[in-house]
């Protein structure tokens, strides 16, 4: 779903610069890109915070709870970036359209965390408590 979600919303993107369907003002670009590059900086912070990163929700072996830094205030700090990020980038380009297209992101990574907050509460030691805590 994912993929459907990107090749569209930059082909949708590059069409709306080619035949200036809607011109976003200037302003909005700017703030775009300032998120965007706020964002980054952010999932920079968490690939140096958290060697257990993965595409895949598993429990790595000598795998424990991350809860310094941006862990400390939220559980999910890479999904809040990527989904900073994949909200700002459509509108960095200046496509109203694709950012709808992009909407489509938060329901999948909503979806995404159910499924690891499972396997987290069943499989990884110290998560609960974690877990009440942020």
């Amino acid at each position: 779903m994912s993929l459907v979600m990107f090749i569209s919303g930059f082909i949708v993107a590059g069409l709306n610069y080619r035949f200036k369907w809607l011109i976003l003002p200037r302003w909005i670009i700017v703030i775009s890109t300032i998120i965007f590059l706020f964002a980054y900086v952010l999932y920079a912070e968490v690939l140096r915070e958290n060697a257990y990163l993965s595409r895949i929700v598993e429990i790595q072996e000598n795998q424990k709870v991350i809860d310094t830094g941006l862990y400390k205030v939220v559980r999910y700090p890479m999904y809040l970036s990527t989904i900073l990020l994949f909200l700002s980038m459509p509108l960095v380009l200046g496509s109203l359209f694709s950012f709808i297209i992009f909407l489509i992101y938060p329901v999948i990574v909503v979806k995404r965390i159910k499924n690891e907050e499972e396997v987290l509460e069943r499989d990884l030691d110290g998560y609960l408590e974690y877990k009440s805590k942020v």
